[in-house]
């Protein structure tokens, strides 16, 4: 029997985003957007840690009770945040689980569904998907910042593109999401422990040059990404407008 893999999750949470300085602790029913991602993310993965360059960030997680990490401002992605924080909580993990922070309505589902990626052990690094659906509409699957993802037999990522993936030859567009099943991209990423060390040394890659996606670095050097298939829909928070429709949502639920 297989043993079973140890996990943690680590939540990246800056101060200075370009649309929205402050983010992670603009109030959302009463709490910081932060203190919500960690307090979803704990219900599942009891290991969770956020990984910060803010020391107000830091000072509200260690006041609501969460762990937290002080990190360098200067990595250029939440990949190579992610590994200095792993490397600072001082314990080893099968898989890390990088969280993002601006996600206070991540469920518990979507959590499982990238932790069973891992059950098949050729699995590098894991992420999620979601279908579109035909009442998404054509704009949402042309909308270039919804990256797509294509997906083998084994539920592995063949490719993500910016581009509507695959082109459906001879049917008109309109009809597209209606004789297909595309798969819109979740930003949420786990990684063997290893493989997190490995993919933070590696150079920028043509492809990922091209559509500006991180995760082809990845592919372009043979790592093996599984996708989980999540039917949930999240309210990511980039800017105030966000947070205004994550209150409604958080209302409503």
């Amino acid at each position: 029997m297989a043993k079973e893999l140890s996990f943690i999750a680590i939540i990246p949470a800056r101060y200075a985003s370009t649309r929205f300085p402050g983010k992670p602790l603009a109030l959302l029913g009463g709490k910081p957007v932060v203190q919500r991602v960690y307090e979803r993310v704990t219900q599942v993965i009891s290991n969770a840690v956020v990984a910060t360059d803010d020391e107000r960030i830091f000072a509200a997680v260690e006041s609501f009770g969460g762990k937290v990490v002080m990190t360098s401002e200067n990595h250029k992605s939440g990949t190579d945040r992610c590994w200095e924080a792993y490397q600072k909580q001082g314990e080893e993990y099968d898989v890390v689980i990088n969280v993002q922070g601006d996600e206070p309505f991540i469920a518990e589902s979507q959590l499982r569904a990238i932790m069973a990626c891992f059950e098949n052990e050729t699995t590098d690094i894991a992420t999620l998907v979601k279908p579109f659906s035909v009442e998404d509409g054509l704009a949402a699957l042309e909308n270039p910042n919804s990256p797509k993802v294509v997906l083998d037999a084994e539920s592995r990522a063949i490719y993500f593109s910016r581009s509507v993936i695959p082109y459906l030859r001879g049917v008109e567009r309109e009809e597209w999401l209606a004789k297909h099943t595309f798969y819109k991209h979740i930003g949420m990423y786990a990684f063997r422990a290893d493989v997190l060390r490995e993919v933070t040394s590696l150079p920028q890659s043509t492809l990922e040059k091209a559509e500006s996606l991180e995760q082809l670095r990845w592919l372009e050097n043979g790592y093996k990404i599984g996708v989980g298939i999540s039917d949930v829909e999240t309210v990511g928070i980039d800017t105030p407008e966000d947070l205004a429709r994550a209150e409604e949502f958080l209302n409503k639920q």
